[in-house]
């Protein structure tokens, strides 16, 4: 999302919101930062549809399911992957300024988790530009050097 709104100064800010695949690196992360990889969760993704295959397939064929049961099981199957996507971290970044001596480049950077709360921030972002002509250091974003 990319949206251009004029402060209450006359000045033209950018706000925009990128989606990061992986979370941002942070100090309190230092520890945790070696990463094994993705092959233990490969593994347990293929234990599971193999087992649920099995299941399937050694199901006698008298035996009837009902229609819930299979949407309970889909949902909890897809519980984990859907909140997964829904609360993705985004980067906000506010920025005005064209570089020069006259108007020198401000830019403020802050990062928000979900798709939801991206959108309020945004729009937080964007009326506190327009009211006190700066992204407001209450919320997410904070001035960059």
């Amino acid at each position: 999302m990319v949206r251009t709104v004029t402060g209450a100064d006359g000045r033209q800010w950018t706000v925009r919101s990128r989606l990061e695949w992986r979370s941002p690196a942070t100090s309190d992360d230092f520890e945790h930062d070696v990463s094994v990889g993705n092959a233990a969760a490969i593994v347990l993704l293929v234990l599971v549809v193999a087992l649920g295959l099995i299941l399937i397939v050694w199901t006698p064929d008298d035996v009837v399911v009902p229609l819930w049961v299979v949407l309970l099981i889909l949902m909890a199957v897809l519980f984990f992957p859907t909140r997964w996507a829904l609360r993705r971290p985004w980067t906000i970044v506010a920025e005005t300024g064209e570089g020069g001596q006259a108007d020198p480049v401000e830019r403020w950077v802050g990062i928000v988790r979900g798709v939801f709360t991206v959108r309020q921030q945004m729009n937080r972002v964007e009326k506190s530009i327009q009211i006190d002509s700066v992204p407001g250091i209450e919320g997410p974003l904070q001035p960059v050097a």
